[in-house]
């Protein structure tokens, strides 16, 4: 049978995952002042909660990005809150600006199942010993690693996914809907399928479609991508014309639409799209983001992606096509609403974690140059 353990209070962690924090996060209110004529930054962000009866709730991973704000928010609520990981990383970590009791009182909480979710058997025997209200699954990708949990929990009152905006067809007519066609190809297909699993089952769930997420502690690099190239003083290459219009959604007010979710009959067998309520360019990104950390206006070089070879490499951190979805009904449904706006949401991330000196990669502008490198042969 597998045991719960209780995981107790850890000193800062040597590893890959550098830490950040929340802003106005456990009363401890950070202040900061950065480069180029920065006012001094007055954080925002705090995640308000209220309160609910207590669940015994099952986070699928939690140790990274979403899941470090979503399992303060539900311990703060008072639910018992268990993260099922391959223990591979830290279970809790302190964040810049928690005070030592603080952390203390949060790790003391959270629970621990150490198991690999893929192995079937383990999830059923684990999950069925113990049993569980709500399982929020932020880290499933694929239909088959859902249905041991719904074996294992007859009784589930809620099951929460993590999908993503990136399901939804190709389209002319723009923003994604929740109605909208689908893509069965997508490289998100897994996460659809797991969308038709739930459905097919006798269990309440609810599905939230992120677009593209950022803040403090973000594992992908969207913004990262360009405070690295601000910070070095480099142009910045975007592909194509740079006016495609994508969408941002702050971390923080993905767990708290997370939460707003959590035992709301009004979310039962529904989807959600949730992202920032502004749209954005690719060039205006690049300038909210020298904005956001305090940089001069940067130079903007635009190329066609058609005339390069960059292998494996990425050379640009978005999909280069319109991307963007409509947040209408989680608004008018559920009554949530994103606190933050581009700029200020950047700003937040940039002073919590980058412009602290932690982020995830190490810049790498190899693809840049390839860039820059033909730009000045056609201009000479």
């Amino acid at each position: 049978m597998a045991r719960l353990v209780v995981v107790q209070q850890q000193s800062q962690p040597s590893f890959s995952i550098l830490t950040s924090s929340l802003s106005d996060f456990n009363g401890t209110r950070l202040h900061s002042q950065i480069q180029y004529k920065r006012k001094v930054w007055q954080p925002k962000g705090a995640l308000q909660v209220t309160a609910s009866s207590e669940k015994k709730i099952l986070i699928m991973g939690g140790t990274r990005f979403i899941g470090v704000f979503l399992s303060r928010l539900l311990v703060k609520e008072g639910h018992q809150v268990t993260l099922f990981t391959r223990g591979k990383a830290p279970i809790t970590q302190q964040l810049p600006g928690e005070s030592d009791q603080d952390y203390a009182d949060f790790s003391s909480k959270i629970l621990h199942l150490k198991g690999d979710r893929k192995d079937f058997d383990f999830v059923k025997s684990s999950l069925s010993a113990e049993g569980f209200d709500v399982v929020y699954d932020i880290n499933g990708r694929e239909a088959d690693e859902v249905e041991p949990i719904l074996d294992a929990l007859p009784k589930l009152e809620q099951y929460i996914y993590c999908s993503s905006a990136g399901v939804y067809l190709k389209s002319d007519l723009l923003p994604h809907c929740e109605v909208d066609a689908v893509d069965p190809k997508s490289r998100h297909k897994g996460k659809l399928n797991t969308e038709a699993i739930l459905e097919s089952r006798d269990v309440n769930w609810t599905s939230i479609r992120p677009v593209y997420i950022y803040g403090p502690l973000n594992y992908n690099p969207v913004e990262e991508w360009f405070f690295h190239r601000l910070k070095a003083g480099r142009p910045i290459p975007i592909p194509n014309s740079g006016v495609q219009i994508t969408q941002l959604g702050h971390v923080k007010d993905l767990a708290t639409a997370f939460i707003t979710v959590l035992g709301n009959e009004k979310a039962i067998k529904q989807v959600f799209n949730i992202s920032g309520e502004k749209y954005v360019t690719f060039d205006g990104l690049a300038r909210a983001c020298a904005k956001a950390g305090g940089f001069p206006d940067p130079e903007l070089v635009h190329y066609n992606p058609k005339e390069f070879d960059f292998g494996k490499k990425k050379a640009f951190p978005f999909r280069d096509q319109h991307f963007f979805a409509s947040v209408e009904k989680a608004k008018h449904v559920l009554g949530w609403k994103p606190e933050f706006g581009l700029v200020e949401g950047l700003a937040d991330s940039y002073n919590l974690d980058f412009g602290r000196g932690t982020y995830r990669k190490e810049a790498d502008f190899s693809t840049d140059d390839m860039i820059l490198g033909k730009s000045l042969v056609l201009q000479a």
